[in-house]
């Protein structure tokens, strides 16, 4: 048998069939490749950059925000702050307006000099309080008059008076008080019943 003979049998052809398979192999991979695109470094770059202005501007926010809670929360704590102290010294206020009170009219007119002034320090003690609180933002809630408001007012009893609008404050027991927009203390008072409706009232006095 000759060389020629043994290269045409079928293991020749089965090389020659694994040769072109590994060839076309290699074709694919090298198309892949060719097929890959190179990652753009501007593109990246802008991407990261968009990333962290993000980042930045949600930082920024967060730093605003607590600026502002922390303004508000100092603001808050220089208004309110004293509102215990503030309160106890108003029981002091009523103890000296109650003192004064308990002098009837005509005691008062023949009173010796001693207790003319000892009346007078009292009232000057209560007046001086009454400025230092207001110093510190707490003011006087003057509501006879007014219609009542149960945000500021304690109603205590009705009294019967048709002459008014119903539900107008027309005694006040014990004085209320605010400190900034908040209710230190609400006014106790009396209200009209009997009287027209508030809204009646009030639409009459347009017309």
């Amino acid at each position: 048998m000759t060389d020629e003979t043994k290269n045409s049998g079928p293991d020749a052809a089965e090389h020659e069939n694994t040769a072109e398979a590994v060839a076309s192999a290699f074709e694919d991979i090298a198309a892949d490749e060719a097929d890959v695109t190179e990652p753009d470094p501007i593109a990246e770059l802008q991407a990261e950059n968009a990333e962290l202005r993000d980042r930045f501007v949600r930082l920024a926010a967060d730093m605003d925000n607590l600026r502002r809670r922390t303004e508000r929360e100092m603001k808050d704590a220089k208004v309110y702050g004293v509102t215990n102290f503030a309160r106890d010294m108003l029981g002091v206020s009523d103890n000296l307006r109650r003192a004064l009170d308990a002098v009837p009219a005509e005691m008062r007119a023949a009173a010796d000099a001693t207790l003319t002034t000892l009346l007078e320090g009292v009232e000057m003690t209560e007046r001086s309080m009454l400025s230092t609180l207001e110093r510190h933002g707490v003011k006087k809630i003057e509501p006879e008059g007014e219609k009542f408001d149960p945000n500021f007012h304690q109603a205590m009893f009705e009294v019967p008076n048709p002459a008014v609008p119903n539900n107008t404050v027309v005694q006040v027991v014990q004085a209320g008080y605010t400190i900034g927009e908040r209710v230190l203390r609400p006014a106790m008072v009396g209200v009209a019943k009997g009287g027209p409706k508030a809204d009646a009232a009030e639409a009459s006095d347009k017309a």
